[in-house]
């Protein structure tokens, strides 16, 4: 990243940013009142970012940068403080490194960098101007309950920056709606108020970064990944995927029949570390399938073993099926554990998790895959696997639940699509 190319004075302390590329220009020379940006991984959106905060600071400006974890606001910090340093060091400016913030000591003025994923962790403050970084990361009511009023008072701008998350990544999500950051680029790019403006550029874009690594980076990706982190393509849909978003829409119900059975579906994880399980129960009528709930929880065994004893007996299954693979008889230890009544059933995935799915996603094409009500989380899972990936864990969960009624339904006659 190149230097000494912008420089401001601050009573009479230099002040030197980055040297911002083309893309970054574009956002930091914007007017909109509220911007955007949708860009490929070190795409160098966050340091233009920094760029812009600093530059609205100097103006007299109150800044909040909010990103998810302290690792990514941490990029942010550091080009903020390396750019006031000077002015820091001479007495201008009170920096609090405890509390990352930098302000002018007796003024409003004042730029922080925040950790928060959601709205509580984002209250108890104000600015003037608003920053979301990792947007596609954070709850979406940060905005629509804490961040939008707190702009209120001046009337302040509000920047919302992301990278579309790939399949792993939007594991690490706390979004209500995975494709939360997508549909506000939708809503921003159709304004014709020009209070809204969005901006994309991809990793390529940035001339700081190397190319030889860009250009090898496509063998360590999937394809679907690599659209979507490094050129910043906003996909719903992985091409090739089993599940099609339309077919979901068209199937969808908001109630359903007298079911003839009723099972959970687990895809456990015998990990403490906290990894997420797959929870979800379905039923059967006639022809027709129904996928119920996805109660899926990140948590030691004990605490989605929890939930998937909680939704036996709210939908009052019949079994519980899950894995066998992954923790043996530990997945069906813990579960009695919380409730020794409970019927459970050990499944062995002797096949491949896409011979497992392909019949179940068949039932979907047929339009006999009805989900009652709207499960984001899933439904995402859903569309955005592709066979030969790592298959996620909402949608192993459904595929076993499923693969239990589509097998009880055909009768013991013929061999089990498990075994």
């Amino acid at each position: 990243m190149q230097r000494n190319s912008a420089r401001f004075m601050s009573k009479r302390v230099e002040i030197v940013l980055p040297r911002p590329h083309a893309q970054q220009l574009r956002f930091i020379n914007s007017t909109a009142k509220r911007k955007v940006i949708r860009a490929g991984r070190r795409g160098g959106k966050t340091v233009g970012m920094a760029i812009f905060a600093v530059q609205e600071f100097l103006k007299g400006r109150r800044i909040l940068y909010a990103a998810p974890t302290a690792e990514q606001s941490g990029r942010f910090w550091t080009e903020v403080t390396r750019a006031l340093r000077a002015p820091i060091e001479a007495g201008v400016y009170l920096q609090n490194a405890t509390g990352r913030y930098i302000e002018l000591p007796g003024t409003e003025q004042r730029i922080k960098a925040k950790t928060a994923w959601d709205e509580n962790t984002l209250r108890g403050d104000y600015a003037d101007v608003l920053i979301f970084d990792e947007w596609q990361l954070i709850d979406e009511d940060a905005w629509n309950e804490v961040g939008a009023p707190m702009l209120l008072d001046n009337n302040g701008d509000a920047v919302f920056i992301y990278t579309p998350p790939s399949l792993h990544n939007r594991a690490r999500s706390n979004a209500k709606d995975p494709q939360h950051a997508a549909k506000l680029f939708k809503f921003a790019e159709a304004d014709t108020t020009g209070r809204w403006e969005v901006f994309h550029f991809t990793s390529m874009d940035n001339p700081y970064i190397s190319k030889e690594a860009l250009s090898e980076i496509a063998n360590d990706m999937t394809a679907t990944a690599y659209r979507m982190e490094i050129l910043a393509e906003d996909l719903n849909e992985a091409p090739g995927a089993l599940w099609k978003r339309d077919q979901i829409e068209a199937s969808r119900v908001t109630q359903h029949p007298d079911l003839v059975r009723i099972v959970v579906g687990v895809d456990p994880t015998a990990s403490s570390m906290g990894d997420e399980a797959g929870i979800v129960t379905a039923g059967i009528a006639g022809d027709d399938y129904f996928t119920l709930s996805d109660d899926s929880r990140q948590g030691s065994p004990q605490e989605w073993a929890s939930s998937a004893v909680a939704a036996y007996h709210k939908f009052r299954a019949d079994a519980i099926v899950a894995e066998k693979n992954n923790g043996g008889d530990m997945v069906e230890a813990v579960i009695k554990q919380v409730d020794p009544t409970v019927r459970v059933k050990l499944v062995w995935a002797s096949r491949g998790k896409a011979t497992r799915a392909e019949p179940i996603a068949a039932i979907a094409e047929q339009g006999r895959d009805h989900h009652v009500g709207s499960f984001p989380l899933l439904e995402d899972e859903l569309c955005m696997w592709m066979p030969g990936d790592k298959s996620p864990n909402r949608l192993d969960a459904k595929v076993w639940a499923m693969t239990e009624l589509f097998d009880d339904r055909r009768v013991k006659a013929i061999p089990s699509l498990l075994n």
